[in-house]
């Protein structure tokens, strides 16, 4: 694996419910490679995880240029669903993805991916209990903790959350294009 020295990479989490673990590892993993992190948020107020987490974003979602990243990071958890249909967050998605960047979301938030139309014919994965809905966007879900797909990365869950940092360390290791 080489280094992410250099690479910037934007986690996007939300204001209420985001999943901790979903947020504190896959950002430990990518600075410990030496990438640097920016978190948005719907809110510049400080953001609350589900499980007792305080994050203060460093900007708010609508400040994000995706031209500045190297990779996004959609964080699952209950609140993930205030971006499900956010046109800002799919924009972001959308840029990334077409620029031949790492896209990437964990838990719930791989539906924000769907409904943006990123993985319609893609295989991906995402919390079990929205997979019915995942497969009505076209979605070849296949329930795996971590899917790849080209420069789309899904993860099942908090318990995913290694495996899935993992991957966006490598994928951007492995040379996703630089802004």
């Amino acid at each position: 694996m080489g280094t992410l020295t250099g690479r910037r990479v934007v986690m996007v989490i939300a204001h209420d419910q985001f999943r901790d673990e979903e947020y504190a590892r896959p950002r430990a993993l990518l600075e410990e490679a030496g990438a640097a992190v920016a978190v948005a948020c719907s809110k510049a107020a400080p953001a609350k995880g589900m499980l007792g987490l305080t994050v203060t974003p460093d900007l708010t979602i609508d400040k994000v240029d995706p031209n500045a990243y190297d990779a996004v990071i959609f964080v699952g958890g209950m609140g993930a669903t205030e971006y499900w249909d956010s046109p800002v967050a799919h924009r972001i998605a959308k840029t990334m993805h077409g620029q031949g960047k790492v896209t990437s979301a964990i838990c719930l938030a791989p539906m924000t991916l769907a409904n943006a139309g990123l993985l319609a014919q893609k295989r991906a994965t995402m919390w079990p209990s929205e997979a019915e809905q995942f497969k009505t966007k076209g979605v070849v879900y296949t329930g795996q903790p971590v899917e790849r797909d080209g420069w789309l990365i899904t993860g099942s869950g908090p318990e995913a959350a290694e495996a899935f940092g993992r991957a966006v360390r490598d994928a951007l290791a492995a040379g996703s294009s630089k802004p």
